[in-house]
């Protein structure tokens, strides 16, 4: 103790060679990995400005079993203070592993500090200062999750003949939204612009599988998708840097999703007209990663390898389709990546309605009407999905291609009709 006493009067007389030289000397020895040093070290040299010392010296060392929290939230402090998510999401995910319920409400406001960094590098301090804990004027990141086909909603009145029946004892699982790696410290209507594609597709995968798991007697699906709230700022869409890790399947959890057996969870982006996808599937009970799918495609090759992973998750996750007789027949769709727009378009109108209360993030809709002319006529499914969209659309002002797709002749379809017309 007297060697720190010495060390932090070095510090305090600007002097932090000398300092470094006596914590060195300090962590040589057994007392260096005692929980106390470690927080006084971490402590003192956050509190002067030093934090990159600080990470150098704690961070190799620190053990979150052995050391406890305290020294872990001077090391976390530091990595969101200079700017770092990924070890701080790490650290955080090993303080969460403490099971201490009495930190729980500092860890959740780590986590909301970290997305936001992921999202807008704007929490670090480039000058290598401490950032103080979380207040509540930290942006917080929420989840909204979808238990039904997104095209469904509208047409309740006709849930008999649309939703299958299914029984009691069911899996549940969520189908989250994808990261876009790449995206870290753009706004949202940059990567709008300039991820245009990926950032449709990230939600628009979850929303697909959660549509096929829907039609399944063993599954009750959801897709999960995430926004952000800035303090005296309109609500916006969140965009993940980083795939999803055991902190945010937490955050899934604790909004409401308590009864979860499997989340998927994964990343998408393109390159050069390529694109890359990964999905790793998440045993909820365990917060253990239990299988990877990974695809590459081209535009060529998009709805061939597509294809391929949907029938590979099928196959790992024992999907059967629902017995005839029992809501709307379901069939995969023949082209996914058209279908994929569709999903896309109508998702964003769901979330612009029901989440933000704005259209201004609602994607232009020719995809959509592209996906709907070349669908629609063959399925009732498919008739319905473009309804539902365009009724939303008109709801909410947003511009709709002229003209409209030829219809399925099921009366279902007409019955939708009414239905949006009159309901």
């Amino acid at each position: 103790m007297a060697q720190l006493r010495q060390a932090r009067e070095r510090l305090d007389a600007k002097d932090l060679p000398g300092a470094v030289a006596i914590y060195d000397e300090i962590l040589k020895t057994p007392a260096g990995d005692r929980a106390d040093v470690l927080v006084t070290i971490s402590g003192d040299l956050g509190s002067t400005g030093h934090v990159r010392q600080l990470i150098e010296l704690v961070a190799p060392r620190y053990d979150a079993a052995r050391h406890g929290a305290a020294a872990g939230f001077n090391l976390l402090q530091g990595y969101i203070g200079i700017g770092e998510p990924e070890p701080a999401q790490h650290l955080l995910d090993l303080l969460f592993g403490l099971n201490r319920p009495d930190l729980e409400e500092r860890l959740f406001g780590y986590s909301n500090a970290i997305s936001e960094l992921l999202l807008s590098g704007t929490l670090g301090n480039p000058a290598g200062g401490m950032t103080e804990a979380p207040s509540a004027e930290t942006p917080k990141v929420g989840v909204a999750t979808i238990s039904k086909p997104v095209w469904f909603y509208g047409l309740e009145a006709l849930a008999d003949q649309i939703l299958p029946v299914k029984g009691a004892k069911l899996r549940n699982v969520a189908f989250s939204q994808l990261a876009l790696p790449g995206t870290a410290g753009k706004t949202y209507d940059e990567i709008a612009r300039n991820f245009t594609e990926v950032l449709r597709l990230s939600t628009a995968l979850p929303t697909w599988l959660t549509e096929i798991f829907l039609f399944s007697p063993s599954y009750a699906p959801v897709a999960a998708v995430a926004y952000i709230d800035r303090p005296g700022a309109p609500r916006e869409p969140m965009v993940f840097e980083a795939e999803w890790n055991t902190e945010n399947l937490r955050l899934l959890v604790e909004s409401g999703n308590t009864n979860l057996d499997y989340v998927f969870t994964g990343a998408i982006r393109q390159h050069a007209g390529d694109f890359e996808l990964i999905l790793r599937l998440w045993e909820v009970k365990k917060f253990r990663e239990r299988k990877q799918f990974s695809l590459r495609w081209t535009p060529s090759t998009a709805n061939s390898e597509l294809n391929k992973l949907r029938e590979q998750i099928c196959l790992f996750m024992e999907w059967q389709p629902m017995p005839a007789g029992s809501g709307l027949p379901y069939a995969f769709p023949p082209a996914p990546r058209a279908w994929l727009d569709l999903l896309g378009a109508s998702l964003d109108l769901f979330v612009a309605e029901k989440v933000l209360q704005t259209s201004r993030f609602v994607a232009p809709l020719d995809a959509a009407r592209r996906a709907a002319d070349a669908a629609a006529p063959a399925t009732a499914l498919a008739s319905l999905a473009w309804l539902t969209t365009e009724h939303r659309a008109l709801l909410q002002q947003v511009p709709l291609p002229e003209g409209g797709p030829e219809l399925n002749s099921d009366p279902l379809v007409a019955a939708a009709q009414d239905a949006l017309t009159h309901g």
